[in-house]
């Protein structure tokens, strides 16, 4: 039996985990922290409980997909259950838009702000589908390392249809009159942790994975995805070894043969799966001779600045996901992408579980996962020293739009900055998402999911192709992982 080694507990990780075990391979994961899940993880505190990453279950299929290759079901080990409200939106003109998975409902919000772009709203959404069922055949479905498959006049046709040399916001902005509908579709760059300015409109295929595909809480927290993949990991004789740092990948006559812990410890292996940030682990976890210097001129993604905060107050106005804009988006990412700043004027993410799922915060109480999109780590912005003036001021632009008294509620809070999301994750300057996909040819910039350059190495993860958000990185386990299964030959790519 040939045994595998895979670095990091994220779901890319537990994912190609799975998978390589069911299948018949002797598999260990090497986590860093004292939990699994990476960046999807959690805090409770006080009787509230914070998902500290992804807040919105997209593409369930992926997730069965999962559990059915392990011959399992997901509904013996998720409870996951559709949101009618998607999000809320709000402006500080005082208006406000509620996106449904129902369209009629949608529609009826959009004929508020614009009638004209109901039908524009219709057109739109064909679009995302039609990009969305390409995409689905070809990125979504292969690896990078077959590219040269996917170069093939069989899918070159289609590649051509959904690419793009229009950013997503003027591809937008073509679509809609409403300059507000302008600004909450481009918003879905920022899933990516990318700028709408910058990034091509084939990303306009994200809004139809929500009002196409549909929204999901899972009951009892997002946390609880990684958990079940773990449960799903062990059941099939994954080990999982926590608090394990790996302080270096081994590599003999440029072939992977193992790892070496922090603690010196080496780990003889056939095969290695790097869930760790795959530029971090080109740039401290590999021989110097390897390291490829475009990556370093890859442009990380966004990072966050998060506030976790348990409210003893009952917000009436918040849906389960709100998002309160900025009056000025070119501004925010101009100051995020160009000046590597926080925007002094940023729109706010903020997630209230327990309008959902009572068990996330005492009663009468709201447990609020606040999350600004910020630039990734530099000298330009010391969060030590801005930290607590930037919480005020989001604290009060949250009072201002109608969390009346929101800073005398507080009994319970937490700040999570860039630098933590480096520090604890090991991401590539605190980015979320790995890189940005910022670039007409971004797609075809992340990177591989097999190494070209040391054999049986393999990447998963948000870092990696197809990109980041957890249905795409329970992909990239997916395509490494029937890379493994099948025979690796050479690889395209790093």
């Amino acid at each position: 039996m040939k045994n595998i080694i895979v670095i990091g507990a994220g779901l890319g990780g537990l994912a190609a985990a799975c998978r390589l075990a069911k299948s018949g391979f002797d598999v260990t994961i090497l986590e860093k922290n004292e939990t699994v899940g990476g960046k999807v993880n959690s805090v409770e505190a006080d009787g509230y409980k914070f998902d500290t990453g992804a807040s919105l279950l997209t593409m369930r299929h992926v997730f069965e997909d999962l559990f059915n290759f392990c011959e399992r079901r997901l509904e013996d080990y998720l409870n996951i259950e559709p949101l009618q409200t998607i999000c809320r939106y709000f402006w500080s003109d005082g208006s406000r838009f509620d996106a449904s998975s129902d369209l009629r409902k949608t529609e009826n919000e959009i004929a508020k702000l614009e009638p004209r772009d109901v039908e524009n709203f219709r057109k739109y959404l064909a679009d995302a589908r039609r990009k969305y069922e390409i995409a689905g055949k070809t990125f979504l479905a292969h690896s990078l390392n077959d590219l040269p498959k996917l170069l093939r006049p069989k899918y070159l046709k289609d590649l051509l249809r959904i690419s793009s040399m229009k950013t997503l916001a003027a591809h937008n902005e073509s679509y809609f009159q409403s300059a507000k509908l302008q600004q909450l579709f481009n918003r879905f760059a920022t899933y990516n942790g990318s700028s709408p300015y910058q990034t091509p409109a084939t990303f306009a295929l994200v809004p139809f994975v929500e009002f196409g595909l549909g929204a999901w809480y899972a009951r009892g927290g997002i946390y609880e995805i990684p958990q079940a993949l773990e449960r799903l990991a062990k059941e099939f004789g994954v080990e999982i070894k926590l608090n394990c740092p790996v302080r270096k990948i081994i590599i003999e006559n440029k072939k992977t043969i193992g790892v070496q812990t922090e603690d010196g410890e080496i780990l003889k292996s056939d095969y290695v799966v790097a869930n760790s940030d795959a530029v971090e682990t080109y740039r401290n976890l590999i021989d110097k001779e390897f390291f490829n210097e475009r990556l370093d001129k890859r442009q990380p993604s966004s990072s966050g600045f998060v506030l976790l905060l348990g409210v003893k107050k009952r917000y009436e106005n918040l849906a389960h996901h709100n998002i309160f804009f900025s009056d000025d988006y070119p501004a925010e990412f101009d100051a995020l992408f160009r000046d590597l700043r926080p925007a002094r004027n940023p729109t706010i993410y903020v997630c209230a579980s327990s309008r959902t799922d009572a068990t996330q915060a005492p009663e009468n109480c709201e447990n609020l996962f606040v999350l600004v999109n910020a630039p990734y780590t530099s000298a330009k912005t010391d969060w030590k020293i801005e930290a607590k003036s930037y919480r005020d001021s989001i604290i009060e632009k949250l009072e201002s739009f109608g969390l009346e008294n929101l800073e005398a509620s507080i009994e319970f809070e937490q700040i999570i900055t860039p630098e933590e999301f480096e520090n604890k994750y090991r991401t590539n300057r605190g980015s979320i998402y790995g890189v940005s996909s910022n670039g007409i040819f971004s797609a075809f910039l992340r990177v591989p999911n097999r190494s070209g350059q040391i054999e049986n190495l393999f990447f998963v993860g948000g870092a990696t192709h197809p990109g980041g958000g957890m249905p795409l990185v329970l992909l990239s386990g997916k395509m490494a992982a029937e890379m493994i299964r099948k025979g690796a030959g050479e690889g395209f790519g790093f």
